[in-house]
Parts: C-alpha cells; structure tokens; sequence
C-alpha cells in the first residue's frame, strides 16, 4: 500500500455572528493539506521497533500503514540450521513476554512429529508454568496499557506482582525472562521442593490484586473514554482477518484452543473462555479487549490451583520428563501444530527428513495477524487513538518480525 501527500479541499460552514445579519451562515471553501505523520520505530506506544504511517487530515487519521522488519532475526532459517533441542532458546526471543508458552508450543510440535506421550506430572507441569507466564504477559499489557492511556501507576502496580511469577521462574530455571525450561519430552529440571506451596502462596496473595486493578483502572472513567466504542472490530472482520486470542475474544467470538481444540491435560480442568460484551460501548472496541485479559487472570488462577490439586507425586506418571536419545532423529513426516498463547494461536509446522534438523520450520505467529488489522480499524479515528488501539492489540515486535 503506497500512500501519497495530495491537498485537498473541504467545505466548511462558518458561523458569522456580526454583520448585516448577524446569525447567518456561509459556506466557503478552506484548503486543508494531508500530513504523514511517522509514528515510531522508536516511540513508546508502539511496543517494540514498529513504524505506523500515519496520513492526517488535522487530528483525524485517513490511513494507517504498518512497517515491520526492524527486528527480523531469520528464526524460522536458523530452525532449519540447528536441532530440534538448539531451538528451543530461539523461541524464546520470539514472544519474549511469554518464553514458556513458545519453547511449549515448539516442543508440542517436536513430540508430535517424533510421537511422544508425556507423563502427566510433565504436562501439569507445563500446565502450571505456562498459565503463570499467562498471567505474568497479562499483567505487562495490563502495565503498559495504562501508560499509553496516560496512566502510570498500572505500570508500577503491575511489575510489582509480576516480579513475584519471575521469583517463581528463576526457582525453576534460574532465568528471569529467556527460561528455555520447558524441552522435547517435558522440562529440563523438576519442581523444587515446596515449589507448588509457593505458587499457591502466590495465588492467595494475586487474586485480591485484580480488584485493585479494576478500581484503579478498568472502571475509571477518564479510561473508559478512552477506550469505550474506540477501534471497534466486528466478529465478520475478526474473522475476516483471522485474529486469534483475547483480540478475536474481545469481539465477542469464543474462540480457546484450550477448549476447542483441547490438547495436553486441559479437558479435565474447569475454565471460562472470557469474552467481550460491549460493556461500557461498542462489542469489540478497546475496553474490550483490555478486559478480557484481565479476566483471563482470574482463570489462569483457577487452572493452576486445580494442576496443583491433581499433579502426581509419586508413580510411573510422576516423572518430569521423557528420557530421549541424544541422537534425536524423528521418523520423516509433517505436522502442524497450534498452542493458545497469551497473544493468540501460535502454530509450528515442521517437516522432517529422518535426521536431527528440520528440515522445514515455520512459525505462524498470533502477533502478525493480529498486527494486520490495524490499517482497517485505525482508519476515520483521532490521532490520540491510536496508540490506544495499538496498545489494545497488544503486539508484540519479536514474534511478528522473528
């Protein structure tokens, strides 16, 4: 899509309270000239190394036009390029506001590909991990959200929780943000000892939280100006673009893998699918999706505390991991596999010829499709909803340029 710089001229009516008829109006041409306005790759609302061609008319938006590529790494070249264990850390960068869910969502693909059944002590595990990194990417759009808004106490109130699931992390892993934890066949390390009671004392000390989140910011009214009947998408153009996650749940579609396309151990644990119900405006605008994620922590929360209820301890099905071959070399074949991240479906397809690389490795990242709704929805807004409607997408730059 090209945009180009032309002026144009529009009709204005002009009030004239003085005159021979004091009261009257007139119609008279005044000559208004389009502006392109860059906004990013360095700017704070856009979330990452992410340019957004703005054409304006004054302080409405005509036409918005994303860039990317600033931050393309060749991930997808380089899984072609190293084994399938090698891998595992690239994911991580990818997404890198939720490195757990993407090295599950590779090695889920792997276990696939090469048929491998995990215990179920592993894949609590998983369970358990990843709806903590859930939450955790949550609270970081939850924080930085506010700070597009205006708002800068979320910001603070949110890392304040969220250093405490990086606590958490680092128990397990001895990382902070790039945890490559999770591998082919289960996890690298077991639970340390009183790790679950940990977690549990996390939960009580968490869920009381979110009210004081919903107080602070969800039920503000400055906010819901801000965001209420502001970057609508309707359910026909969410489907039309293939949006996934709390953006296509925000327009009122419920849409989970965990639930409708259930995989691991999620069939036998109870959880809501949070949608959107045009509370404060219009179905699919930005207080939508905003708050869908919030009450997705509130579910994330339930899911952990039935895993910590029901992982084994002891038995054949309390092992942490599947022991492999080091020389890991699935049979020849193709699969295609999808996880519910917290940004959307992140789909691996792999293709394997029998040695210990792929030999296809293709990411289908939720933040790329998601990114690609913004030319129609900012199109007609104010300039100043912009970065309200970037931030309610909640893209992330690493997974869509990868």
């Amino acid at each position: 899509m090209t945009i180009t710089d032309t002026r144009i001229e529009q009709a204005y009516v002009i009030q004239r309270p003085e005159g021979p008829e004091p009261g009257t109006t007139e119609q008279v041409d005044v000559p208004t000239e389009e502006m392109l306005v860059n906004m990013g790759p360095q700017h704070p609302s856009t979330h990452g190394v992410l340019r957004v061609v703005l054409r304006t008319d004054g302080e409405m938006v005509l036409e918005a036009v994303p860039h990317i590529g600033y931050l393309h790494r060749c991930a997808e070249k380089i899984g072609e390029n190293v084994a399938y264990y090698q891998f595992i850390p690239y994911t991580d960068r990818m997404d890198y506001l939720a490195g757990m869910n993407e090295n599950w969502a590779f090695c889920r693909a792997t276990e696939k590909l090469a048929g491998i059944e995990l215990p179920r002590r592993a894949e609590f595990i998983r369970i358990i991990i990843c709806e903590l990194n859930r939450i955790a990417s949550h609270l970081v759009s939850f924080g930085t959200y506010g700070l597009d808004i205006g708002a800068f106490t979320p910001f603070l109130y949110a890392f304040r929780e969220r250093e405490y699931i990086l606590d958490l992390f680092e128990m397990v892993c001895g990382a902070r943000l790039t945890y490559s934890y999770l591998t082919i066949g289960g996890s690298t390390y077991d639970l340390p000892q009183g790790y679950l009671e940990r977690v549990g004392e996390f939960l009580d000390y968490f869920e009381p939280k979110i009210k004081e989140y919903n107080d602070l910011l969800s039920y503000n009214q400055i906010f819901i100006k801000r965001t209420g009947n502001v970057g609508v998408i309707s359910k026909e153009l969410a489907v039309r673009y293939a949006l996934t996650g709390p953006v296509i749940r925000g327009s009122g579609i419920p849409y989970d893998l965990r639930r409708d396309n259930p995989y691991s151990l999620y069939p036998e644990l109870e959880f809501d699918v949070i949608v959107g119900r045009g509370e404060v405006g219009t179905l699919g605008d930005c207080w939508d999706r905003y708050i869908v994620r919030m009450r997705e922590m509130i579910e994330s929360c339930k899911i952990i505390r039935q895993a910590i209820q029901m992982i084994p301890t002891s038995g054949p099905q309390a092992q942490y991991r599947v022991k492999l071959s080091r020389n890991f070399k699935p049979d020849p074949g193709e699969v295609y596999v999808e996880t519910e991240n917290p940004r959307g479906v992140l789909g691996f397809y792999l293709e394997s010829q029998g040695g210990p690389i792929p030999y296809r490795c293709k990411a289908r990242a939720a933040t790329f499709c998601n990114l690609s709704v913004t030319g129609e929805v900012c199109r007609g807004v104010l300039l100043a909803d912009v970065p309200a409607i970037i931030g309610s997408i909640d893209v992330v730059m690493g997974q869509v340029d990868r």
